[in-house]
C-alpha cells in the first residue's frame, strides 16, 4: 500500500491546511476578530446578498448547522444583521454591517498579500493549469 505522503489528496489536504493556518496566523496578527470560515461566511453574504443560509453552506463546504452557528456569531459580533425576509416567512435576509464592512475592507490587504505568498514560486500559467484540473477531478467525482 502507498505511503499517505505519497497519495495525492492527502498532500492536496496538507497544502489546504497550511495555508488555512497560515492564513489565520495573519489575520490574527492584524488583531482582527474573525476566522477563515467566517470570513467566507461574510464574503458569501457580500457577493450574494440574497443568499440563504443553504446556499451559504454549500459555498463555504459546511454543515448547515455549523453555518447556523457561525452566522449568530457574526451577528453577536455585529459584522451582520438579520430581517425578515420580504418574500419567505421561514427566512432571513443577512445584512452585513457598516463594523461588517469595515472588516472586509480590512482583510482585503491581507488575503491578497496571504494569496501572494501563498502562489509566490508558482507561474500564471502553473496556477491555471492547477485550477483545471483540480476543477477536473470535482466533475469527476460529481459524475456519479
Amino acid at each position: 500500500m502507498t505511503k499517505l505522503d505519497q497519495v495525492f489528496f492527502f498532500t492536496l489536504e496538507k497544502s489546504i491546511k497550511a495555508y488555512r493556518q497560515f492564513a489565520q496566523k495573519q489575520i490574527d496578527k492584524a488583531n482582527i476578530d474573525i476566522t477563515i470560515d467566517q470570513w467566507l461566511v461574510l464574503k458569501s453574504v457580500q457577493d450574494w446578498p440574497d443568499i440563504s443560509q443553504h446556499q451559504i453552506a454549500e459555498n463555504v463546504f459546511k454543515d448547515y448547522a455549523s453555518v447556523t452557528r457561525m452566522i449568530e456569531l457574526l451577528v453577536k459580533k455585529g459584522y451582520l444583521t438579520r430581517a425578515l425576509h420580504n418574500t419567505d416567512r421561514r427566512r432571513f435576509n443577512l445584512i452585513i454591517t457598516k463594523k461588517g464592512d469595515s472588516v472586509l475592507d480590512k482583510l482585503i490587504p491581507i488575503i491578497t498579500a496571504n494569496r501572494k505568498q501563498a502562489l509566490k514560486s508558482l507561474t500564471n500559467e502553473e496556477v491555471e493549469n492547477s485550477s483545471a484540473f483540480l476543477n477536473r477531478i470535482i466533475k469527476n467525482c460529481k459524475s456519479d
